[in-house]
């Protein structure tokens, strides 16, 4: 089987050799070069193929995020691991999104880094555990509750413009082609959701609402 094939971004010039000496000894990986900056790790990207990637995320010029975009979209079948000090939400959800396969600290044991290329070789993510706690804390926050009017459909939105700008329910069916049961029945469901009680009560919550100008 043909060694993994990594290559080292990251503008500290002794995290590379620390690196580069530690995954030296490791059997079946092998480093194929070395990048100070993001725009040279894009470059050499190209020309070594490598199979995973050791991205830090912030660097000079180009940083990790905008990195590991621009490269995976040169080299998709490459798998792009994280190694940074860093955990802020505005750093590690953005370079996520932008495609990175893995994300440890920098404070992470060799043996760990190791492990982490092998498995993101065959297609298996590793999150170091801190950052998987972060993960999920975020998740776990209540989400922001909904406004009334945001659980009405786009029909009930309509009829409530209508309504709140003065329209009988037989004008409403008629603008809109529908039966007047059917305006009824939206009517009723939008006094319902909004919690008011009648239309007059609809509209004043339209127009407080910015529903209708």
């Amino acid at each position: 089987m043909d060694d993994i094939k990594v290559l080292l971004v990251d503008d500290h010039e002794m995290v590379r050799i620390g690196l580069a000496a530690v995954l030296g000894t490791e059997e079946g990986i092998e480093v194929v070069g070395e990048a100070s900056n993001g725009a040279d790790g894009i470059r050499l990207a190209q020309e070594y193929k490598p199979d995973v990637v050791l991205m830090d995320l912030v660097m000079e010029g180009m940083d990790g995020i905008e990195s590991t975009r621009r490269l995976l979209q040169i080299c998709p079948e490459c798998k792009v691991i994280v190694l940074t000090s860093f955990l802020d939400d505005e750093k590690m959800y953005p370079v996520i999104e932008a495609g990175a396969f893995s994300y440890l600290l920098k404070t992470s044991r060799a043996t760990e880094i190791a492990q982490a290329i092998r498995a993101a070789a065959k297609g298996q993510p590793i999150i170091e555990s801190q950052v998987a706690s972060k993960m999920m804390n975020r998740f776990r926050q209540p989400k922001p509750s909904q406004l009334p009017h945001e659980e009405l459909t786009e029909r009930e939105m309509e009829v409530l413009r209508l309504v709140a700008s003065g329209k009988s329910n037989q004008d409403v069916a008629d603008e809109l082609y529908i039966g007047i049961k059917t305006v009824k029945f939206h009517v009723t469901n939008i006094l319902a959701k909004l919690g008011v009680e009648d239309r007059t009560q609809a509209a004043i919550y339209a127009y407080r609402h910015g529903l209708v100008e």
